[in-house]
């Protein structure tokens, strides 16, 4: 097994700076310790756990609070900071907040008590209590979506843009009524999508309708609710573009009550690549998010973050891929 003096020798530093990198010590030089921690994972050197955190009085672990555990895209961010945190002997603890502030909250003040050495979160909206990690010192990354008003690390996808593309490969196909099913108001990746739906419509000199957009809970009997109403129309959308593979689900539920038959009645692209998306009949084009790359990401800036409280906030952008299936092609 790998010691403090084995990753010394392999960082060209002294054991006290191995020492004060692993710790987390704003004095290290960013360069230095991010020298230490490369060698560490490289050696699979794991540090004593209880010792250090006897001296910082902080617990080896973070905390990870995300929208929705069932979700396919944010178990692969899980699985993202897993991985990073497991290469230098950090334990994740998972949160579910189900979108609800409240429990949101309750998880922030639960991590400020055990005193996690960091907080990913992918906040709910602009009530999130980052403020109080922020007060006593707490490192945080936020995940998916941004933090409003705080000057914090984040790591997102350029959803907008992916969105305007998956609209416009609508378009191409010659459909004329595409609708939207996206997530509530207020949420940035539910609005991004919106957003990304309009600048399609208006590139091609279309016009943007309410009556062709709706919103609800990024769940599946909301989507299922929101399609059976858009169907409902005298004039129905001949295509959708919906927000998330939970929310595909409910609408699949909603075009198979009504006989609608995708990919020849209606087509339809879905954000996230979920495993059984290319299961169904006609598989679904999708727009994939690289869900385990964010997970990463944020590990390492939190990372970054606990060993040196000081730096800039930086902002990672990642973009999406448009994978095309029978789904949106006209039969």
């Amino acid at each position: 097994m790998a010691t403090v003096s084995d990753v010394a020798a392999r960082a060209g530093v002294s054991t006290a700076t191995v020492s004060r990198a692993l710790n987390g010590k704003p004095t290290v030089d960013p360069e230095l310790a991010e020298r230490v921690r490369a060698a560490a994972i490289e050696l699979g050197y794991q540090p004593n756990g209880p010792a250090r955190n006897l001296r910082r009085q902080e617990a080896a672990v973070v905390a990870l609070i995300i929208s929705d555990v069932e979700n396919p895209f944010f178990t692969a961010i899980a699985r993202g900071v897993e991985d990073v945190a497991h290469e230098v002997g950090y334990s994740v603890v998972l949160c579910n907040s189900d979108e609800s502030a409240e429990k949101e909250n309750r998880y922030v003040d639960i991590a400020i008590q055990e005193r996690v050495a960091g907080v990913i979160l992918s906040p709910s909206g602009p009530a999130t209590a980052v403020a109080k990690l922020a007060a006593r010192g707490t490192a945080y990354v936020a995940v998916d979506r941004p933090l409003p008003g705080h000057d914090s690390d984040v790591v997102l996808v350029d959803t907008r843009l992916a969105a305007r593309e998956a609209t416009a490969h609508l378009i191409a196909q010659g459909y004329q009524r595409i609708g939207c099913v996206t997530g509530p108001a207020g949420v940035r990746t539910a609005d991004d999508r919106l957003a990304g739906y309009r600048d399609a419509l208006k590139a091609a000199r279309r016009r943007s309708t309410p009556k062709l957009v709706r919103r609800s809970e990024y769940k599946a009997a909301g989507a299922r609710r929101a399609a059976l109403e858009l169907l409902s129309q005298p004039e129905p959308p001949d295509a959708l573009l919906i927000a998330n593979s939970a929310m595909a689900v409910g609408v699949l539920q909603a075009l198979r009550e009504r006989g609608v038959r995708t990919g020849r009645d209606l087509g339809l692209v879905t954000f996230d690549d979920a495993p059984w998306a290319e299961l169904v009949d006609p598989p679904l084009s999708v727009v994939a998010q690289p869900a385990y790359e964010l997970g990463t990401a944020a590990a390492r800036l939190l990372l970054a973050r606990i060993a040196d409280s000081t730096r800039p906030a930086t902002t990672t952008t990642l973009g999406a891929r448009l994978l095309e299936r029978a789904s949106s092609h006209r039969t």
